[in-house]
């Protein structure tokens, strides 16, 4: 690793984290050009990641003065409903800064809290006393354009996709085509790492990042579109994570999930994650579909885009199962009310999917009476995502959602900030090139440092959908790229607290191959996890804790690879037995070719891991 040091100025307000290593600095400017602008920076061991930047917004740039400073710092745990961990530190160091702008008599707060993790700050634009005119007693504000940049130092790159589903690509900070969506992930040419992202956005318009034609290494902010809202309004934080390794960024994405505020759900009891498989439109493929998920421990079925009609239809109801869309199925045969019952009777829950054109003109009928039909939760699809409108009305919807014990995962563009710590009932969304896009292993590497930096992701986990299963498959662009091993690993390193798994197979696709014991045993919420190893769109290991079970997930790019694999994650005073699951290839003999080896070992134990170009293995620990 290269860190170079480089001097600061002096002048001004300073944030320091707790453990000192990272320093946000903040003033005002005062040459000719950019008078009371406020200019911040950020060092990592006094080595620069953000140069002179700018904070504000449209008609809030310029003629600054800080008033005041008011400190305060926190050093908490707090315990998840469910996550990756049972357990999460809170440390940070808090400035709020009062800003006056000249000809104003408003106020701004710039709110800056230095974790050791990263720096986030956010406007806040507090109500006048006596204020008056529109609004009556409050300041109505209308804010259009967000002027706050990112000036990184040169020969930055960045993992960069235009949209929430694309490919990422590594990128230098110029030329772009579009606007990046977040986080963004930076690659310094000092050695350090970082990303850029956004929190705690539920009322307010999404924010992507942009490079202004014929500028370099200036990361601009981009609003969706304009906010009109009284005082006091805060904006969604600004996040810039710092790291001396990629794997550190993942490691420490708490930090999300600690800048919303704690569950406003008090009786949490009935937030139930786990496995899920989609199921056929037919009452008779759906109870097989049910028989199938007690058999292969799976929590629940869902009924996907088509159970009430065609989707995108206006007139297709969703208070109504009775009418399949044909399209979808040949028989026009679902009583959904009968098969909720069927799978209660044999534990398991039922989901069901909803468009948003229905859940815009329908919702206030479809929570009570999905409720009375006994439906777990609902996957919001085609949502409308960035404006202020549809923001708000989202976040809203998954609110009342938790007022009729509903559970949600929200699919297609959406990308988390968040909200789930608000409103645990949010398991999970999509906003990923997941499994349905069948990607290749260079994107599943990369994911793990990008889109999982911000939360979790319903990635759609395939198995069987392979061209030796599919021989009559007219588009082999529609068949998984990836090896067996690869696809076990997905599970384990893409964090998803409602997993689907099966995806493009019904439960007559599946064999009875020995490693599905894995998909069996696995849980989707962890007690701890650790990130072993990895490198950007490379290779990725992870293992994550249940109870006394370790699972370990570890994954390779189109390459092959060899991975030194250590234990020391484990309690050194215990023994333990560990089972593989990796790609045996022609020497085994099941339609999978997956190996399945038993050893006894301690955290003193090491071993190589020889992976196939799109491979990987996973593992079960546990003690002895």
């Amino acid at each position: 690793m290269l860190f170079t040091k480089k001097s600061f100025a002096a002048d001004g307000y300073t944030v320091v984290s707790p453990n000192g290593k990272l320093k946000l600095n903040i003033r005002t400017a005062d040459s000719p050009k950019a008078k009371g602008e406020l200019i911040y920076d950020i060092s990592y061991k006094e080595i620069p990641v953000i140069l002179n930047s700018n904070m504000g917004i449209n008609g809030w740039d310029s003629r600054f003065t800080i008033e005041k400073e008011v400190k305060s710092s926190k050093d908490t745990v707090w315990n998840p409903v469910y996550g990756e961990r049972s357990e999460i530190h809170d440390n940070y160091n808090q400035t709020i800064f009062f800003v006056k702008q000249e000809g104003k008599s408003s106020k701004l707060h710039v709110i800056v809290r230095a974790y050791n993790e990263g720096i986030a700050f956010r406007y806040v634009f507090a109500e006048r006393e006596n204020a008056t005119g529109y609004g009556r007693g409050g300041d109505f504000m209308k804010i259009s354009a967000d002027q706050t940049t990112f000036r990184v130092p040169e020969k930055t790159f960045c993992y960069l996709t235009y949209s929430a589903q694309g490919v990422v690509e590594l990128m230098p900070v110029k030329d772009w085509k579009g606007e990046a969506e977040r986080p963004l992930t930076l690659k310094f040419s000092n050695g350090l790492y970082g990303a850029l992202g956004e929190a705690a956005l539920t009322n307010f318009s999404r924010t992507k990042f942009r490079v202004d034609k014929g500028e370099e290494n200036i990361i601009r902010s981009s609003m969706y579109d304009t906010v009109e809202e009284f005082a006091t309004l805060e904006m969604p934080w600004k996040v810039i994570m710092v790291a001396e390794k990629p794997t550190d960024l993942l490691a420490n994405n708490d930090i999300y999930l600690n800048l919303n505020p704690e569950s406003k759900i008090k009786n949490t009891v009935w937030i139930k994650p786990g496995k899920i498989i989609r199921v056929g439109l037919t009452t008779k493929d759906a109870k097989a579909a049910v028989d199938f998920a007690e058999k292969r421990k799976l929590q629940y079925i869902h009924f996907d885009a088509g159970w009430y009609g065609a989707e995108t239809l206006k007139g297709s109801d969703p208070l109504d199962y009775k009418h399949v869309d044909p399209d979808r199925s040949l028989a026009n045969d679902l009583n959904l009310e009968e098969v909720t019952k069927y799978a209660k009777s044999k534990g398991i829950g039922v989901w069901v999917y909803v468009n948003q054109r229905a859940l815009t003109d329908h919702l206030d009928e479809i929570l009570p009476l999905y409720k009375s039909w006994g439906i777990a939760g609902i996957k919001f699809g085609f949502v409308n995502v960035g404006s202020f409108r549809w923001t708000t009305w989202l976040h809203e919807a998954v609110a009342k959602c938790a007022k009729y014990n509903m559970m949600v995962d929200i699919h297609d563009e959406y990308r988390p900030t968040g909200f789930s710590r608000t409103y645990p009932n949010l398991l999970t969304q999509e906003g990923v090139r997941g499994n349905e896009e069948f990607p290749d292993a260079n994107n599943n590497t990369s994911l793990p440092f990008t889109r999982f930096l911000c939360g979790p992701a319903d990635c759609t986990v395939c198995y069987f959908a392979r061209k030796e299963f599919r021989p009559n498959a007219t588009n082999e662009n529609r068949l998984l790229k990836n090896t067996p091993g690869h696809q076990l690993a997905t599970s384990v390193v893409f964090y998803s607290p409602l997993q689907f798994l099966y995806w493009y197979d019904s439960p007559s696709d599946v064999l009875d191959v020995p490693e599905l014991e894995f998909f069996d045993q696995l849980p989707t919420v962890w007690d701890d996890t650790k990130v072993l190893s990895g490198s950007i769109g490379e290779s990725i290991s992870i293992a994550r804790r249940s109870g006394t079970k370790w699972f370990v997930g570890c994954m390779t790019n189109n390459d092959r690879r060899t991975i030194d694999f250590s234990f020391n994650f484990l309690d050194p005073s215990k023994k333990y037995l560990v089972t593989i699951y990796s790609d045996g290839g022609e020497k085994v003999k099941t339609a999978t070719h997956v190996k399945i080896e038993k050893l006894k070992i301690s955290s003193a134990s090491k071993m190589k891991l020889e992976l196939l170009a799109r491979g990987g293995c996973t593992m079960i620990v546990e003690e002895i």
